[in-house]
């Protein structure tokens, strides 16, 4: 299996970013000041104040006395090897519980993994409920926002072979179940916009996608919205896309 090259996202560009200013930040034990930071790692002072309260908000930074920064609780958690893997379940749980309540939808994590999808963690409530997965997301990636996200960062290959291995079955009226069809529309959907299901894997529901990829790793971030809230789906879906950049850096780090 291959990626698709494809141009980084905002949300790819911000974690990148973050990125330099935690190695920044993790140099100098000591404390380092916003201004020093903006001089070392070349982000200009807005951006780097965006920066710098995300990573306060995700635990990755502290600010002392003194106005500097050091690193935070998160950080050491992940960057330690004892118990990480469920350091970083932990965290992202805490970011989609986050990304739940500011969206106003339930949320999802997948991944492609060996050939198949997997929705790995999600946060839904009473007041937004998870989808009702009544044909298993692996044998509906043609139908799901998040199967569609998910493979369009494969490469051509990796497509065909995945739907080879996958009859695609029509689960509404408005599922495609053309392959050439739906690859036409995977190789023309754009990096940046996020994919959508609407009503495509269940009657009543309409989803958003966008890839959190990092490296090797396939996945994407999902929401799910009662069809009668559709008119807030891309509304939702960009919001999505702009805070998907804590998800990417816990991944990366």
């Amino acid at each position: 299996m291959a990626l698709k090259h494809e141009p980084p996202t905002t949300p790819y560009h911000s974690a990148q970013e973050a990125l330099r200013v935690l190695e920044t930040v993790a140099r100098i034990s000591t404390g380092i000041t916003d201004a020093d930071l903006a001089r070392h790692t070349g982000i200009g002072p807005e951006r780097l104040t965006a920066l710098l309260r995300m990573l306060r908000r995700e635990g990755y930074v502290e600010q002392i006395a003194d106005g500097a920064y050091v690193t935070g609780e998160t950080l050491a958690r992940l960057g330690s090897a004892q118990h990480r893997e469920q350091a970083l379940r932990d965290k992202l749980q805490h970011t989609l519980d986050r990304l739940r309540d500011s969206v106003g939808a339930a949320v999802y994590m997948s991944r492609y993994v060996d050939g198949e999808i997997s929705v790995t963690q999600y946060a839904d409530s009473p007041a937004t409920p998870k989808v009702n997965e009544w044909v298993d997301f692996r044998s509906s990636a043609h139908a799901t926002a998040i199967g569609k996200s998910l493979l369009t960062q494969l490469d051509h290959a990796g497509r065909r072979d995945h739907l080879a291995r996958h009859k695609m079955a029509r689960l509404t009226s408005r599922t495609i179940t053309s392959d050439r069809l739906l690859l036409s529309r995977l190789e023309s959907q754009p990096p940046t916009v996020p994919v959508l299901d609407l009503q495509e894997y269940a009657v009543g529901t309409v989803c958003a996608a966008v890839p959190v990829t990092a490296g090797s790793s396939v996945g994407c971030l999902a929401l799910s919205l009662p069809v009668e809230h559709a008119h807030r789906l891309r509304q939702a879906a960009d919001a999505l896309n702009r805070n998907a950049a804590p998800v990417l850096l816990s991944m990366a780090i």
